[in-house]
């Protein structure tokens, strides 16, 4: 079987789903491709990075102008075009279509004279909106009937960003013509979580596979990293940051740099702030200790073992992999109950919150819970026990 998939990004989740797929395919004998547009991954004949930095750019820069999102790149969406006729696959897997790199009317018109399946897993809503990739935030529901309609888009500012609003409408109808060319029985949509399957989109004619959770990552228990961060300190509190996040305004950064406050007030532990860019790493407020990114699983293991408990600041999420990475150690989670974020907590410990109030109660008394580490790291090894089964 040849099997291509196709994402945005390299890096991050993507290693732990669409690279982890390409390898385990390969594992099983089948002809297995990764085609992907923006971050570093090593790559042969099997493993393709097909855009440049300047041709992001340049789409970025043209989708700022009109806002036609999925509608520029011709010539890279050209060069993937030519490699899939060269491969001919059995089943083309979609991943995040959004990220200034591909013609989606190219890639749709050519998918559907073609013979292949297509499975395309949604990360985010952008498959079935005009313009936005969450809508819940902006607590906007026009994506249901024809967005700016009427009241126009809300979100022209967020990702990805435009000054041309008026395309949002234009969008819409494109994207729902294209995303339904293909037959019922050639393309099935993969949900990650329940609550997206849940939106009531489902009546476009494809189907619909809900996959509900992810196995979980287990760590073993290693070295605490504050005993190498700080000697005599342990990270009482993890901050999820934003810095990857389309939602990284400072709504989101406010929100953690004052929750972060106000519990480092109140205890003799360190707060670190997880997943920063080096640029926002300056901006961190002096009590808190900034982590930067990594894509290294042995290095994320290291982080969620040692900390007492992790805050996830999402305000827009569909099944948010931190959380599940994070009850994997053994380390409970504090996050919004937003999108799919209540499917991702099963540790006892962990809690879904509704606002900042609540989430420095919830912090606060699970720190108060010395126990509460050793009881939870139990339950994360019990829960991989029964993965395993």
């Amino acid at each position: 079987m040849k099997y291509v998939q196709i994402n945005a990004y390299a890096g991050g989740w993507a290693n732990s789903v669409v690279f982890k797929k390409h390898r385990e395919l390969l594992e099983r004998g089948n002809e297995s491709y990764v085609f992907w547009a923006r971050g570093e991954h090593e790559q042969d004949e099997h493993m393709v990075k097909i855009a440049t930095y300047p041709e992001i750019c340049l789409d970025a820069f043209r989708t700022r102008l009109d806002g036609k999102a999925g509608f520029h790149s011709r010539g890279i969406t050209r060069r993937l075009l030519k490699r899939l006729d060269e491969i001919d696959p059995d089943v083309v897997h979609l991943h995040v279509l959004l990220g200034y790199y591909i013609n989606v009317e190219m890639l749709f018109n050519w998918l559907a004279v073609h013979r292949c399946q297509v499975k395309w897993t949604l990360h985010d809503c952008w498959a079935f909106t005009g313009h936005c990739i969450h809508f819940t935030y902006a607590r906007c529901d026009q994506w249901k009937t024809r967005c700016a309609q009427g009241s126009g888009c809300p979100q022209t500012k967020t990702y990805p960003k435009t000054y041309c609003a008026k395309s949002v409408g234009w969008n819409f109808e494109q994207k729902r013509r294209l995303f339904t060319m293909l037959p019922e029985s050639r393309l099935q949509l993969i949900a990650p979580s329940q609550w997206l399957a849940s939106l009531g989109w489902a009546e476009l004619p494809v189907s619909l596979r809900c996959r509900r959770r992810p196995q979980f990552h287990r760590r073993r228990r290693v070295q605490a990293l504050s005993e190498r961060v700080q000697e005599g300190s342990r990270i009482g509190r993890l901050f999820r940051g934003s810095g990857g996040s389309p939602r990284s305004g400072p709504t989101v950064r406010g929100w953690t740099t004052s929750f972060a406050l106000r519990i480092s007030w109140t205890s003799d532990s360190r707060s670190f702030w997880w997943g920063l860019s080096k640029r926002q790493a300056k901006s961190v407020p002096e009590r808190i200790v900034a982590l930067p990114r990594t894509d290294s699983a042995r290095r994320l293991a290291e982080i969620y073992t040692a900390a007492d408990v992790l805050f996830n600041p999402t305000v827009e999420d569909n099944l948010p992999t931190v959380n599940l990475e994070a009850e994997a150690c053994g380390t409970p989670v504090v996050t919004y109950d937003t999108g799919g974020c209540r499917e991702t907590v099963r540790l006892s410990a962990s809690r879904t919150v509704s606002s900042l109030d609540e989430a420095v109660e919830a912090f606060r008394a699970l720190l108060d819970d010395s126990p509460m580490g050793f009881e939870t790291r139990s339950q994360a090894q019990a829960s991989g026990n029964e993965d395993e089964r």
